[in-house]
């Protein structure tokens, strides 16, 4: 009956609420509730007397929390998040979905151990190994692995198809995330400086939350159509120049093969050149 009173008092009074109450309401116990606070997830309750009550911010802070975790985002870092933001738990939780979502399109795709090695024509756990490191491969357990980008899968069986063996298409696609690295860091950096720095300075006023994370999801297309551009541009010009070389290089070795004596006559004409400008 206390306890029935003391609910209904909390709906309809002040929303003050007990532990036990606030673990009902939010679906926790009341012993993960104080873990919370230990570590700094949930403000303290307001004590009267020797009991403490919680108002309906410590309910949106837990039922955010969950949502978080359930985001896969773990307990620490959801600590620094909100330590971070003063906004409404609506736009952090908005913020860190945009800091998660991929700068992509693709889905991924599961496939057991045996279908990996199929695919594949590998059973070598080194290049297994490799493949996890660079980020392609991600193992979920029980023989289990995600192929976090399908493409890039189908761009190694490519290159296996034109000869070219998974250890050496692995060391590409090794040395094109080094150079991809250096180009991503390089839109972080601009995200850091013209909006995140400016945010902070300011206080991180709420209002401006969902200004924030509205630019983080813009960078994404522009990024991507960036980087496909300036690569295309540099495609074209590097296989240009390359193929340019080796023609000129094929055509001065064709002229070679037609006069065998072209460069000795040459030389020769050179030389008697160069001692008839000394005698004068």
């Amino acid at each position: 009956m206390g306890v029935l009173y003391s609910c209904r008092m909390a709906e309809e009074g002040d929303g003050r609420l007990t532990i036990d109450e606030l673990a009902h309401r939010t679906g926790m116990t009341a012993r993960n509730i104080r873990a919370h606070q230990s570590r700094g997830l949930l403000p303290p309750p307001e004590v009267e007397g020797r009991t403490g009550y919680y108002g309906p911010e410590h309910v949106v802070r837990i039922e955010l929390i969950k949502e978080l975790q359930t985001e896969g985002f773990s307990l620490d870092l959801i600590r620094r998040l909100l330590e971070t933001a003063s906004g409404s738990g609506r736009e952090v939780l908005r913020f860190t979905r945009a800091l998660r979502e991929p700068f992509g399109s693709e889905e991924p795709e599961v496939m057991d151990a045996v279908d990996l090695a199929t695919r594949w024509s590998s059973t070598d756990v080194g290049l297994l190994q490799r493949a996890i490191a660079l980020g392609l491969v991600r193992p979920m357990g029980d023989t289990l692995f995600e192929m976090t980008s399908p493409r890039l899968v189908r761009a190694g069986e490519e290159l296996g198809r034109l000869g070219i063996p998974l250890e050496e298409a692995l060391e590409i696609f090794a040395r094109i995330r080094r150079h991809a690295d250096s180009v991503a860091k390089l839109f972080v950096d601009i995200f850091l400086e013209t909006v995140w720095k400016p945010f902070e300075e300011a206080g991180r006023p709420e209002e401006r939350w969902a200004e924030v994370s509205d630019t983080l999801e813009r960078l994404r297309p522009i990024a991507n159509d960036a980087l496909l551009a300036v690569f295309q541009l540099a495609m074209t010009s590097v296989t240009e120049e390359a193929f340019g070389r080796e023609l000129s290089r094929m055509r001065h070795a064709t002229e070679a093969d037609e006069h065998p004596d072209g460069t000795a006559v040459a030389r020769r004409r050179s030389g008697r050149a160069r001692a008839s400008r000394r005698r004068r």
